[in-house]
C-alpha cells in the first residue's frame, strides 16, 4: 500500500556510466585489444568526469545516499561517462566514419548496456536503465532491440537523433519500421534525449557553443512529428515515445501547430495538401491524439512556468525528473526545487507528475517501493510550502521564476 502523505519521486531524467576504463570487462573479448589501444591515448574531455565527484555515476551506494537525502525512490538512468571507442559522451558524439568505427563503437555500447544492466541490478527496485544503439545498421539494431529486453533494462531504448548529411534516412523514413516493431513487440520504451539529434558545433567560431545549446531542444522535438506525419505512430499503436531533457513548455503550441497542419493536409481544397504525401494527409487521428495516447515528457528540472501548462501538455504526461548528476539538474536541492516548482498544485496532480507517470511507463513497482518512500519520500505538506527565495548557490533552472530579468 502506498503512502497517502508522502510523495513517491522517481526522476525520470538521470545519469550514469562507467569509469572509462572500467568497461573493460563488459566488452567482447575480440574487441579487447582494440580497447587497450584506444585508452592508452584517449584523453577524457569533461572535466566533470574527471574530478572526485565524478564517482556519483558509478558508485551505487553514493548515488542512493544522496536520493535518500533527496527524497527520489528510482531512477531511469539515461548515459553519461564515455563508452568505449567514443570521442566524447554518446549523446553528443560526432557521426562515426566509416565501418570499422561503425563496428567499434556497437561494442562499445554493447559494453556500456551489460555495465548498465548489473549497475540497476543493485537496486532493482530503484533503477530503470535506458539501453544504447546505432542506427547505422538497422538489423544490428533491431537485435540490441531485444538484447536489451533480454538485458531487463526496463528504461528502454535510447534512439539516437539522425543529424543532416550523415547519409542515414532520416527517422520519418519507412525504413525504420522494423525498429519500431521490434521495439512494440519488446515492449521497449523509445526515449529521444535533448543533446543528439543536431549537428555538431562548429567549434572554429565564438557563437557556436552558444547557437548549439539554443538549438538543441528544437533538433530533439522533431522526431515527434517525424514519427506522426510519417504514420508511425499510428501503425505501431503499442509503441511508447519519450522526450527527455528537452523543456516542456514548448508542447501545447507545437501540438496546436501540428493539429492545424494535419488538417490542412487532410482538407483537399486546402492549398498545402498537395505537399502532405500518401499518409500525413489521411491519419485518422490528431497528432495531438498520438500524443495523449503514446507520448511522454521527460520534463527535467522542471520550471514553475512549466507546471503552469500543465493542461495543455497532459497531466498524466508529464514525468518530472533531476537531471542527477548533472550541474543544471536539482540536486543538491531537490527537496527545496519540488517546493519552488509544486507548491500549490493539487496533491494528485503532483503525484501524477512526481512517480505515478513514471512507475506506469517504465514498470516501476510502487507497492515494493512504499516502504522505502515512507522513510524518504517528501510529505505532501513539504511539497505544498512555498520556496521564497531559491538556495543561494543552486544552479539549476528548476529554480527561475520568469519572465526571466538579466537586465
Amino acid at each position: 500500500m502506498q503512502p497517502t502523505d508522502r510523495y513517491t519521486v522517481i526522476s525520470a531524467d538521470c545519469h550514469a556510466g562507467a569509469d572509462v576504463a572500467a568497461y573493460r570487462d563488459y566488452l567482447d573479448p575480440a574487441y579487447r585489444d582494440d580497447f587497450d589501444a584506444w585508452v592508452a591515448t584517449y584523453v577524457n574531455p569533461y572535466t566533470d568526469l574527471t574530478e572526485p565527484e565524478a564517482a556519483r555515476n558509478w558508485d551505487s551506494d553514493r548515488r542512493n545516499a544522496d536520493f535518500d537525502r533527496e527524497g527520489v525512490a528510482g531512477e531511469v538512468i539515461f548515459p553519461n561517462t564515455v563508452p568505449p571507442f567514443f570521442p566524447r559522451g554518446s549523446l553528443a558524439a560526432p557521426a562515426p566514419q566509416g565501418a570499422r568505427e561503425v563496428e567499434l563503437r556497437q561494442a562499445g555500447l554493447c559494453a556500456h548496456n551489460r555495465w548498465l544492466a548489473e549497475f540497476c541490478a543493485e537496486a532493482p527496485l530503484r533503477r530503470a536503465g535506458v539501453g544504447q544503439i546505432l542506427l547505422n545498421d538497422l538489423d544490428r539494431a533491431v537485435r540490441e532491440v531485444a538484447e536489451i529486453a533480454r538485458l531487463g533494462l526496463r528504461g528502454g531504448v535510447l534512439l539516437p537523433g539522425v543529424a543532416p548529411g550523415t547519409g542515414i534516412p532520416p527517422l520519418y523514413a519507412d525504413h525504420w519500421d522494423p525498429l519500431w516493431a521490434a521495439c512494440e513487440e519488446h515492449a521497449v520504451v523509445v526515449n529521444h534525449h535533448g543533446g543528439n539529434a543536431g549537428p555538431a558545433p562548429e567549434d572554429d567560431w565564438d557563437a557556436a557553443f552558444a547557437v548549439w545549446v539554443y538549438e538543441t531542444p528544437w533538433w530533439a522535438h522533431r522526431v515527434l512529428w517525424h514519427l506522426i506525419f510519417s504514420g508511425a505512430l499510428e501503425r505501431h499503436p503499442g509503441l511508447t515515445l519519450v522526450l527527455t531533457e528537452q523543456g516542456s513548455g514548448w508542447v501545447p503550441s507545437i501540438l496546436d501547430s501540428l493539429d492545424t497542419t494535419a488538417a490542412r493536409y487532410g482538407r483537399a481544397n486546402s492549398a498545402i495538401a498537395r505537399f502532405a504525401g500518401r499518409t500525413a494527409g489521411s491519419l485518422p487521428r490528431r497528432p495531438s491524439d498520438y500524443w495523449r495516447r503514446q507520448c511522454f515528457v521527460g520534463a527535467s528540472f522542471m520550471r514553475r512556468s512549466e507546471v503552469e501548462l500543465r493542461d495543455g501538455i497532459g497531466v498524466d504526461r508529464i514525468m518530472w525528473g533531476t537531471d542527477y548528476p548533472h550541474f543544471e539538474g536539482t540536486s543538491p536541492y531537490t527537496r527545496e526545487a519540488l517546493r519552488f516548482t509544486f507548491a500549490g498544485v493539487a496533491p494528485a496532480e503532483v503525484a501524477a507528475m512526481l512517480g505515478a507517470n513514471a512507475a506506469e511507463v517504465y514498470g516501476f513497482d510502487l507497492a515494493a517501493l512504499a516502504p522505502l518512500v515512507e522513510r524518504i519520500g517528501p510529505t505532501v505538506a513539504e511539497v505544498a510550502e512555498p520556496l521564497p527565495e531559491a538556495p543561494a548557490d543552486a544552479r539549476s533552472t528548476a529554480f527561475e521564476r520568469d519572465p526571466i530579468k538579466a537586465w
